[in-house]
């Protein structure tokens, strides 16, 4: 992860006109230091299985390719976690490379990133991303304004980069294998479900390389995203901390469901107070979560707009009073 945020942070994401930038970069003493307005870059952050993939990413290629039955793997995996009271992530991760060595299949980082090409996507999602971009840009109506999009997920890291929708992530946050020094591929990163909290205080301070550290003190006026141009979209259970989070420091928070199939959570959520809308899991343009989406949007842009005006009132206030 560390060498693929050192490559971006060279040149441009791959979807937004702004380098990838570190919160040393960005901080100032103090918002008057600022000759413009800089805080209009918009993050919606996704997680994958369930979100933007209707199953776990494992059962699309590697549980196959290893002649595995994906509920006895998961069964298994959950019962053997119990059992040894093991985080639940890493026994799921050293199972399968276990069962690959069993059945003699031996499969490398490349394996993996291959794997991904034979990930489903809900409908909509790989024409997603360019179309929100569009609409950003129709009803901004200020300059500057940035979209980015960020992946966090406790699936792999390698099966995800192999999907047609990588190139669209300005960063992918997600479990990941250590290959080389290993017979078996040992866990380099698990990301948990109260984890991907750390990932989301890492946009919201722009300190996106996992090298540095995020726990020192930033003032808010300092973070480049703050959480009020964010929205989080996730499924179920493992999201709860997520959205809570984002929630709780004025951001937003959508949970979607398979097209078709019970809803039942997602309302459970809503009643809750853990998100603003829940929608079938359809990102096509006109569906209720892309109608949704935009409605969201639409009050991040208006409250861009309310801030930048007040940050220059706030400079004509303190020009007046130097004189």
């Amino acid at each position: 992860m560390a060498e693929r945020v050192l490559k971006r942070e060279q040149g441009n994401a791959a979807n937004d006109d702004v380098p990838l930038t570190r919160a040393r970069k960005i901080g100032r003493s103090s918002a008057n230091a600022r000759q413009t307005f800089d805080r209009k870059i918009i993050a919606l952050v996704y997680d994958f299985d369930g979100t933007l993939s209707p199953r776990p990413m494992q059962e699309y290629t590697f549980l196959p390719k290893i002649g595995e039955d994906p509920k006895s793997f998961w069964e298994e995996s959950n019962r053997l976690a119990r059992e040894q009271a093991a985080d639940p992530l890493i026994t799921y991760m050293h199972l399968m490379y276990k069962k690959a060595k069993a059945k003699g299949v031996r499969i490398d980082r490349e394996d993996l990133v291959a794997l991904g090409r034979g990930v489903d996507l809900f409908p909509g999602v790989t024409e997603w991303f360019e179309a929100i971009s569009t609409y950003v840009k129709l009803r901004a109506e200020t300059s500057g304004v940035t979209l980015r999009h960020y992946l966090i997920s406790s699936g792999l890291t390698e099966i995800i980069e192999g999907t047609p929708i990588y190139r669209h992530f300005h960063n992918v946050f997600a479990s990941e294998y250590w290959f080389d020094p290993y017979d078996l591929p040992f866990p380099k990163r698990v990301i948990t479900d109260t984890g991907k909290t750390q990932y989301l205080f890492r946009i919201n301070k722009g300190i996106e390389d996992l090298r540095d550290n995020i726990n020192q003190h930033m003032p808010e006026q300092n973070r480049p995203i703050p959480f009020s141009n964010m929205i989080y979209f996730g499924d179920g259970d493992t999201d709860v901390p997520s959205m809570a989070v984002m929630r709780k420091n004025g951001g937003h928070a959508i949970a979607v469901y398979p097209p078709g199939k019970p809803k039942a959570k997602c309302v459970e959520l809503f009643k809750a107070g853990r998100i603003d809308f829940y929608a079938a899991a359809d990102y096509r343009r006109g569906s209720d979560l892309f109608r949704r989406t935009c409605l969201l949007i639409d009050r991040i842009l208006a409250d861009i707009r309310v801030q930048e005006e007040i940050w220059r009132v706030q400079r004509e206030v303190a020009r007046g009073n130097s004189r």
